[in-house]
């Protein structure tokens, strides 16, 4: 055996060693499923597979920095950088950027952000004089975008009676008029959504064999890390490519697959037998990351789901403790106890801040937890917040970089055009629009030939139109000869944004600069660490780099040492020593939205699965049994998965700790487990008559089909109150939650 594989056991080694034909590795949760993948690359290249004939594609960009550092550590680095590795979007965006002229796109393409996104939308949503109330810009955003990964074009949505009808059901029917006009802005502007990437290189191989053909003998092996989580259209691109040699190595665990909502698709790894009949199938079983206790209890809870691959996950760790289950009398509470314990635990056996991790179903639940953290003064960090790139005057910075690279790029133009302040308001931009939009042309070609298109603008707003223009022209001529920084360094003062954040000393204009400054160390930075003998690195580069950037690619040195915070969605891929997964309650985890049906149920089992096995050591679940939605106070009751877990492997014990301080001692309470929870809704609360109910109200109760004149069919999920004040939460699947007052309401009851 090679020296550089002796480390691997033998599931592993038969992952890495056998690199010909189709092959599927199910990795369960800790089992050294990235190492698998990285041996894999390496062994390949050991034995003589050019690396730029190897594709590798990975969840994050963090995740692929990682395994290229691993891989050059066996390989040497010149060879390890020839890798084709990143994440689907960075790696078609790269395939785009050579073929764009075969679909019509320039090679310096904007690729919009999520809110470059949604604010076209909002834009079209005005101009077609909608109500932005009904056509939110997030809900057309999701809709346009579930229509992309499923490959469904804006004119094939308006051709589809069914999407039609939905859209119609759910008084929205020009949702696919909005996706037609966006689409056509987008490709006006030069620009690509997120999903445009995928789908374009879709229409890129399906309309042009040859440079599919050119992809399929480059690219001779491909790994795709993370299997299960890929959608409809990742899929297909996949497929394509290995159909010439068929060397495709998946790697996965459909245990873990928690993206539905996006468009992930569960069968692409369960059918993965059809697709490849003659395919080998490796298993990693063995979990070199948590104790017996951790990795039983989870095998206990996911066999609760019936659409899997089987698999027998264990691992020789130490039994570890049992996981401890608190309760507290409301949210409020649940933090205080929760950042009790970590203060305990790092008192007691001497541990970092950035040994925990706090585990929510929803963003919305990280406040108690915040606040608690607060008044302990124990440092922590959110995962989902506003990133870096997402700051005001970051974005402002960028649109400046974004419309030197190309010109026809209409959100940033608009969002640049007057700042720094230049006297060009915006009745004078809207001059502009209507004008662009009557050409069907872009806003720069209009700015550029303002004597060409009769304008009613006055001669002063003119010249300064003229002197942004020249301006922006004058960046552009240097783009693909001036190193990123060099040019960054310039925009960033010609424009006038330095001085204008320079000059505002209050604590946030401080922070502006200061942030403007961080932004410009990185492009140098990037700059060094990209730019060779050959070849410079510019401004486009960069754009393409900070494009793609996820939230998990964003640490910052600063941000270490810190508790950790974050949906288990964004937790997915990390591991900690000390984990709490929080809310635990029926109707929060598993959502009320996800009890609709066996899959939907099975999805949040996987996503409890998931959280379980981020923890290493030791594991906290917590739940409230009463918690504040929509501004009432209601009861809540644990959840099924609590229940779901052997009692074995729960401390009956817990500890709830005195209101007055951490460092007092903590009293013992004796925590039976709770019953049974109904696999049903949640019981009803303030059911009984009282003085001044109304007696009609007591027909309503949760559970019952009830009938709306505007929203349609729904079903009564939760009941608050005493009369005349009595609100029923219902559901309709049309338009979603609504609160309702049961007097105004006039609900009629169908069952």
């Amino acid at each position: 055996m090679e020296e550089y594989l002796k480390g691997l056991n033998e599931a592993q080694y038969q992952a890495v060693v056998n690199t010909e034909g189709p092959c599927m590795v199910i990795a369960g949760a800790g089992s050294g499923k990235t190492r698998v993948l990285t041996f894999r690359i390496a062994h390949l290249i050991k034995q003589g597979v050019d690396p730029f004939n190897i594709l590798a594609l990975t969840f994050t960009n963090k995740a692929a920095k990682e395994m290229k550092e691993r891989i050059a550590q066996i390989i040497g680095g010149s060879e390890a950088k020839n890798i084709w590795m990143g994440t689907f979007h960075s790696v078609f965006a790269r395939i785009l950027r050579a073929e764009a002229d075969k679909i019509g796109y320039p090679s310096n393409f904007t690729i919009y952000d999520t809110q470059d996104s949604k604010n076209l939308i909002k834009t079209l949503i005005k101009e077609f004089g909608l109500d932005d109330k009904l056509y939110k810009p997030g809900i057309v955003y999701n809709r346009i975008s579930s229509a992309k990964n499923n490959l469904i074009s804006a004119q094939s949505y308006l051709q589809n009676a069914t999407i039609m009808g939905d859209d119609r059901s759910a008084g929205r029917p020009r949702i696919g008029e909005i996706y037609f006009a966006y689409q056509q802005r987008c490709f006006r502007a030069g620009a690509m959504d997120f999903d445009d990437l995928l789908f374009k290189t879709n229409v890129l191989f399906r309309d042009h064999t040859d440079v599919l053909y050119k992809y399929q003998h480059r690219f001779k092996y491909l790994l795709v890390d993370e299997y299960q989580d890929t959608n409809y259209s990742q899929y297909l691109i996949v497929k394509k490519l290995a159909a010439l040699n068929e060397n495709l190595a998946v790697v996965g665990d459909d245990a873990q697959s928690i993206y539905a909502f996006r468009g992930a698709n569960i069968q692409n790894i369960l059918n993965f037998r059809k697709d490849y009949p003659d395919f080998k199938l490796y298993k990693l079983e063995q979990n070199y990351r948590s104790t017996k206790m951790i990795v039983e209890a989870a095998n206990g809870i996911i066999k609760n789901n019936k659409d899997q691959i089987k698999k027998d996950v264990w691992t020789d760790n130490p039994d570890g403790k049992k996981i401890k289950v608190i309760k507290s009398l409301s949210d409020n509470e649940e933090g205080k106890q929760i950042a009790n314990s970590i203060f305990e635990n790092k008192q007691n056996y001497n541990l970092k801040n950035e040994d925990f991790a706090i585990l929510y179903r929803t963003n919305a639940q990280s406040r108690s937890f915040e606040e608690a953290l607060r008044r302990l003064n124990i440092p922590y960090k959110i995962y989902g917040g506003l990133s870096f790139y997402q700051r005001k005057e970051i974005k402002d910075l960028l649109a400046y970089f974004r419309l030197s690279a190309n010109n026809n790029d209409e959100e940033a133009f608009k969002r640049i055009i007057n700042y720094p302040k230049r006297g060009i308001g915006n009745t004078t931009v809207d001059h502009l629009i209507v004008k662009a939009n009557e050409e069907q042309t872009s806003l720069w070609n209009i700015a550029s030939n303002l004597d060409k298109y009769q304008l009613a603008i006055n001669a002063g707003a003119q010249k300064k139109i003229t002197d942004f223009v020249t301006m922006i022209n004058s960046f552009n001529v240097r783009l693909n000869n001036t190193p990123a920084y060099d040019l960054a360094k310039d925009i960033a003062s010609s424009s006038g944004m330095t001085k204008t954040l320079y000059d505002d000393k209050t604590p946030e204009g401080v922070s502006r600069y200061e942030n403007i400054q961080e932004l410009l160390n990185g492009i140098k930075e990037f700059t060094e660490k990209n730019t060779t003998e050959e070849s410079i690195t510019t401004l486009p580069d960069f754009l393409i780099d900070v494009a793609l950037l996820t939230d998990a690619d964003n640490d910052k040195p600063e941000d270490q040492d810190k508790v950790v915070l974050m949906t288990i969605h964004s937790a997915k891929g990390l591991e900690f020593p000390y984990v709490y997964i929080v809310g635990m309650e029926e109707n929060l985890f598993p959502s009320q939205l996800s009890l609709n049906s066996r899959t939907e149920l099975e999805e949040e089992r996987r996503l409890f699965y998931v959280a379980i096995t981020r923890a290493e050591k030791s594991l906290t679940l917590s739940y409230a049994t009463t918690r504040y939605k929509w501004g009432s106070l209601t009861n809540s009751e644990p959840s099924r998965f609590i229940e779901e877990i052997d009692e074995k492997y729960l401390d009956n014990q817990f500890a709830t700790l005195p209101k007055s301080s951490p460092k007092e001692g903590a009293f013992k309470m004796k925590f039976s487990s709770p019953s049974p929870s109904p696999k049903n809704l949640k019981k009803v609360t303030n059911t009984a008559p009282s003085a001044g109910t109304n007696a009609d109200d007591q027909n309503y109760v949760v559970g019952i089909k009830v009938a709306h004149a505007k929203f349609g069919q729904g079903k009564i999920i939760n009941i608050e109150g005493a009369y005349p004040n009595r609100k029923a939460t219902v559901f309709f699947p049309n338009v979603g939650q609504k609160q309702l007052l049961l007097k105004f309401a006039k609900l009629e009851i169908v069952e």
